[in-house]
């Protein structure tokens, strides 16, 4: 399978979205208190590092990070209410040789609702925690973008209410969902669009920050999707 990678229509070698997967690998895995053992390479690195947030378990990692949790929750909160609702948009567009839209948004909606954690856990080092909640609300903590601090929300695919970003009539299928705070505030969202094109489809990813945020995070989280997303892909049309 061959995916492609644009960051606002300049094409981005496969090989630096790896180089950068594999230091954030570094970064996390240190973080959670493992090392690194024998080769460092991507593929071991990747197996190192969910093993480990397997063995801590999600509450494991919450008392890790729960200093930065802390910290994190009343920043964002303040970035949001200090956006008035306006938004900046990190977009990031994959483009696959094989597989249609249908098939992969089949895949990403039922490893959701099934709660796979192992699925979710594995596509990025930044993912410290994504699972389903007994709403339907997908929980997350994880770094994003250029971020030097690890944040949690929530995600409800069933609510696109306050939702800036506009879907794309070319686009056949979408995942999107309205992101908060524990507390119920809006911090933003995310439209992912698919559409299949030649052999295979092409994935359209935005998420929605508040406007007040860093600029150079809304960037730097371009990375995170074109990384997630093509490890998803992967998964989804790898033989069973």
């Amino acid at each position: 399978m061959t995916i492609r990678t644009f960051f606002a229509g300049q094409e981005i070698p496969r090989e630096r979205v790896l180089q950068w997967e594999r230091r954030r690998a570094l970064i996390v895995l240190k973080r959670l208190g493992g090392q690194p053992f024998g080769s460092e390479d991507l593929a071991t690195l990747r197996y190192q590092l969910l093993k480990r947030k397997i063995e801590l378990g999600s509450d494991g990692i919450q008392r890790i990070l729960q200093r930065e949790l802390a910290i994190a929750q009343p920043v964002a909160n303040l970035v949001a209410r200090l956006s008035c609702g306006l938004r900046r948009y990190s977009v990031a567009e994959l483009l696959v040789d094989r597989g249609s839209a249908e098939e992969f948004t089949h895949w990403f909606m039922q490893r959701t609702a099934l709660n796979d954690e192992t699925a979710m856990l594995a596509a990025a080092p930044d993912h410290y925690m994504i699972r389903t909640d007994a709403n339907g609300a997908q929980e997350v903590i994880e770094t994003t973008g250029g971020s030097p601090l690890v944040g949690r929300f929530l995600i409800d695919y069933q609510d696109l209410s306050s939702l800036r970003s506009q879907p794309d009539g070319t686009y056949s299928h979408q995942t999107a969902g309205v992101a908060r705070a524990e507390n119920g505030r809006v911090l933003g969202g995310v439209r992912h669009q698919f559409r299949d094109e030649g052999k295979g489809f092409r994935a359209k990813l935005t998420v929605e920050f508040p406007a007040m945020i860093v600029p150079g995070a809304v960037s730097a989280h371009r990375w995170h999707l074109a990384c997630e997303f093509a490890n998803w892909i992967e998964a989804a049309f790898s033989p069973q």
